[in-house]
């Protein structure tokens, strides 16, 4: 998931005449302005949605497919079309085709992407949705809270997503070694592990989300998670937030020379590979590992991310969502079925498991679902995937520890985290300076 900048309204402006055309030919013209709102179809007519998502890799869209049809077809008076989208133009493009009515009635989203397409007039709240879907089946805490502000909830949370430490247990055992809870000997072992073409931990350090996010964890873990409050008051520069930024720094010398092009496909390569013996993601590290490393799932391990001395156990937790953009009673209605139709452990299950591991149950009785567990990936790391579901109960996402900040998405979308990281790799800042540097940028974007 890559972000753009954005300033809306010059964006809009500037783009508006090319992005409708472009937005036109992929939403197939499904309006979210007023001039959307009618009455309810007259009996035989069938009310259609369109659906955006933009996971591309082609099991999630097909699985996310499947779904749906099922759906329509225990629906026939209903039609809900999906539509890939790119995140590369969720920030750049969206924006001007919702603005135009050309956007879709169902939107995936995320927290800050939600602050911000909010910003537009066109998110409607999903209060009696959750009411009725907490009531049967218990949203996790963590995946509702990032939603809730405002006395309203602006997304439903579909799955989650959160990091942990793998390591390569061959490797380790190899090496003498247990794997590490505290920063120091997450370091300890790092340095231990790096012998000439194999490298202690594989770390994303580019001008990406993938930093940003791996980055967070550890300002989560050293007790530096609060970056910006809910009144938009930037709290990024302070002892704990330098600490962690040295510490990142640290292990980049225990990581690839290359590091500083990686995003989130090159530390699970050099994992598989075991070419790194750690590296530090989300959940799907399952599916490949036994195919792309040639060994045993005995020898993938996983562990929550190591704390710092002062710091506090957990990690980046990110709870995605659909956000509604109709105002049409219709279409409400007919997107409350499919979220109870979604959500029914049979169903959610196979929804989740469109990527195993990767995407994960926020619902209680989803997480003890058979059709979650029974997947072949899930029943074959159950251990490992029961890992991941105690770290979900720990996450945080910047932006919102301490209230919901409103405008979270103008630090995410131009990467300040991991433009923090570069004043130290690429132009040889301290610690302390590029903090300072960070706080400066934070201040301005969010003005």
């Amino acid at each position: 998931m890559k972000k753009r900048s954005r300033g809306w309204v010059v964006l809009a402006g500037m783009l508006a005449a090319m992005q409708i055309v472009l937005a036109a030919c992929s939403s197939g013209g499904t309006k979210t302005g007023s001039a959307e709102n009618s009455s309810a179809p007259a009996s035989g007519k069938v009310t259609e949605l369109t659906l955006w998502h933009m996971e591309e890799p082609p099991n999630r869209v097909a699985r996310f497919k499947e779904i749906v049809d099922a759906f329509n077809a225990a629906n026939p008076d209903i039609k809900i079309t999906p539509q890939v989208q790119s995140w590369d133009d969720a920030y750049s493009k969206f924006p001007a085709a919702i603005q135009a009515g050309n956007g879709p009635d169902l939107l995936f989203t995320i927290p800050d992407y939600t602050t911000l397409i909010k910003e537009l007039g066109v998110v409607q709240p999903v209060d009696d949705i959750i009411n009725s879907i907490n009531a049967t089946h218990k949203f996790q805490a963590t995946s509702l809270t990032p939603y809730q502000y405002e006395d309203h909830t602006w997304a439903v949370p579909v799955y989650g997503m959160v990091q942990a430490l793998w390591y390569r247990k061959d490797l380790f055992s190899a090496a003498g070694l247990q794997p590490p809870s505290t920063w120091d000997e997450l370091k300890t072992d790092a340095e231990k592990l790096t012998n000439g073409n194999t490298y202690g931990i594989a770390l994303p350090a580019s001008k990406s989300m993938a930093t940003d996010q791996v980055l967070y964890s550890f300002l989560v873990t050293g007790g530096a998670k609060s970056i910006i409050n809910g009144s938009n008051q930037v709290t990024f520069d302070n002892e704990k937030t330098v600490k962690a930024y040295q510490m990142y720094s640290d292990l980049l010398k225990f990581s690839p020379p290359d590091s500083n092009t990686y995003t989130w496909g090159e530390p699970q390569a050099q994992f598989n590979a075991g070419k790194a013996a750690m590296a530090i993601e989300k959940g799907q590290y399952l599916s490949t590992f036994e195919s792309e490393s040639g060994r045993p799932a005995s020898d993938l391990g996983v562990v929550p991310m190591p704390v710092a001395d002062g710091g506090e156990a957990g990690s980046i937790y990110y709870s995605n969502g659909i956000m509604v953009l109709t105002k049409d009673e219709a279409k409400k209605e007919a997107i409350k079925k499919f979220f109870e139709f979604l959500f029914e452990p049979e169903t959610y299950g196979k929804f989740v498991n469109a990527e195993p591991g990767l995407f994960l149950p926020v619902t209680e009785d989803g997480s003890k679902a058979d059709s979650f567990w029974n997947d072949p990936v899930i029943s074959k790391y159950k251990s490992q995937v029961q890992v991941l579901i105690d770290a979900a109960g720990k996450g945080a996402l910047f932006g919102f520890t301490d209230g919901v900040a409103s405008k979270i998405g103008k630090v995410a979308g131009p990467n300040y985290i991991a433009q923090t990281l570069e004043q130290m790799t690429s132009k040889g800042m301290s610690a302390a300076d590029a903090v300072k540097w960070g706080q400066a940028q934070i201040e301005e974007a969010v003005k």
